[in-house]
């Protein structure tokens, strides 16, 4: 007897390896399909135009000239020599240090001062508030700000001098040799809130149970602080620090906006150099230059951060 083929079950076995293939290349194309608009956003607004940057740093006269040609690094060369690129780079980085610093400090002061149980909650509200106004201002809101009080005529100099610790009228912005401090100052009042509100809110995850435990054993204010909050704090901390160095490295509108730069190249920054070889001296090979080297500095530091947050997870 001629056995019997089940024709369907033969149709399945030679339809099924096709149908496993189409399945797996669309569990692979479906995801980047759903990525295609955003990866050719970041193509069109981020990557081509950092390429265009890196390209005209290896090209003299960039975009002025009709005919620029390749000068490989000359430029790299003329910017890393160059006297005000040094004095741009001393001093942002004695802008970043001495701001990250300040910041740390004075937000992990008022957030333990926030997270106190001896305030009530309606005073917690109100410093709360109080603290985080800053923050809440626009950089065109705190430069205009700052310059009417570091005015000659201004609050400043009415209060100071009037306690005799300065000179009537004194130039505050003007001055070569107070405009880093002032604008350093403008830039740690501006930013704290964001430590104080990352901080408070990390503060208030560390468990009641530590502390009690530390009491007990006769750990006192000081021990509990060492042992106990700033470990609990130390992945907050990094991470804070390593994001505010690179924001505030990148800082430009708050001193173009109150300096300039200014006065003699004290205040120059990379950022504010950058921008006036582009548009005071339509130098844009330079300031291409000058773009590229901040963007590989820029890098290191994403590095660290993309690394610490791998540690802390």
């Amino acid at each position: 007897m001629t056995p019997r083929i089940d024709l369907h079950v033969e149709s399945d076995r030679r339809i099924k390896p096709r149908h496993c293939v189409t399945e797996h290349v669309k569990r692979i194309t479906v995801p980047y399909a759903y990525l295609t608009p955003t990866l050719t956003l970041l193509a069109v607004l981020m990557a081509a135009p950092i390429l265009m940057v890196v390209w005209y740093s290896f090209q003299s006269g960039a975009i002025t000239d009709k005919n620029p040609h390749f000068v490989g690094l000359d430029n790299y060369f003329d910017i890393l020599t160059d006297p005000k690129f040094h004095t741009a780079l001393a001093n942002t980085a004695w802008f970043v240090a001495t701001s990250v610093v300040a910041h740390m400090i004075i937000g992990l002061a008022f957030a333990m001062l926030l997270n106190a149980s001896c305030l009530s909650a309606v005073t917690k509200t109100f410093f709360r508030t109080l603290f985080v106004l800053p923050w809440l201002l626009t950089v065109a809101i705190i430069a205009i700000l700052w310059r009417l009080i570091l005015n000659p005529n201004g609050v400043a100099n009415a209060l100071l001098s009037g306690l005799g610790l300065v000179e009537p009228h004194k130039e505050w912005l003007a001055d070569p040799h107070l405009a880093l401090a002032a604008i350093i100052f403008i830039n740690i009042w501006a930013g704290y809130p964001f430590f104080m509100i990352s901080i408070l809110a990390g503060l208030q995850g560390i468990p009641a149970d530590l502390y009690e435990a530390a009491e007990v054993d006769g750990a006192g204010p000081l021990r509990r602080f060492w042992s106990i909050t700033l470990p609990q704090l130390k992945p907050i901390i990094i991470s804070m620090a390593l994001l505010d160095t690179i924001w505030t490295s990148q800082q430009f509108a708050l001193i173009w906006m109150t300096t300039g730069g200014g006065p003699l190249n004290k205040t120059e920054m990379l950022s504010t150099y950058t921008y006036k070889l582009a548009f005071a001296e339509y130098a844009f090979s330079s300031a291409s230059t000058s773009a590229a080297i901040i963007l590989v500095l820029s890098m290191v530091l994403a590095f660290f951060y993309v690394q610490s947050q791998r540690t802390k997870d």
